[in-house]
């Protein structure tokens, strides 16, 4: 488990910045959700689930610590810089304004397909959601984004 923590930690904190959009924020949430699963980890079952297991903990937190902010986040200026480690997303950053526009439970479902490239049986394991509905939420949410992109107002 050590190893996996520390071989993806960059896709920890993307994923947590996508999230959150404040660095530190997004440090903490990554810092937190490895402290969570090292003094967890004897609940693993699956050695194999790891992966799941962990990105469940670290939405966990992101969404922990979004309801305790209780606000709307802004992307600073220098986040938006090109080749921005914080920046994951296209240059323009349309699209992430986007995704940040939807539901919050559409939005991390699609950072964890598209940004982590989690299967559904993945993102349903870590989001406690049935298969059908991390289905229904994905296709709504890209229906959404293509409506969105192509100009037209969404309801």
């Amino acid at each position: 488990m050590t190893r996996f923590l520390v071989e993806e930690q960059a896709r920890f904190y993307r994923l947590a910045y996508s999230c959150l959009k404040n660095r530190e924020e997004a440090l903490n949430a990554v810092q937190t959700a490895v402290c969570t699963a090292l003094e967890k980890r004897d609940s693993l079952r699956e050695p194999d689930a790891v992966r799941t297991w962990f990105y469940r903990i670290l939405v966990n937190v992101c969404t922990d610590q979004l309801r305790q902010r209780k606000r709307v986040a802004f992307v600073p200026p220098e986040a938006l810089d090109t080749g921005s480690y914080e920046d994951p997303l296209p240059e323009d950053g349309s699209l992430a304004r986007r995704v940040d526009a939807l539901p919050a439970e559409v939005g991390t479902i699609i950072r964890l397909r598209f940004y982590e490239d989690l299967s559904l049986k993945e993102i349903s394991a870590v989001t406690g959601c049935t298969l059908s509905t991390v289905k229904t939420r994905l296709y709504t949410g890209l229906k959404k984004l293509r409506v969105s992109l192509e100009g037209v107002e969404i309801e």
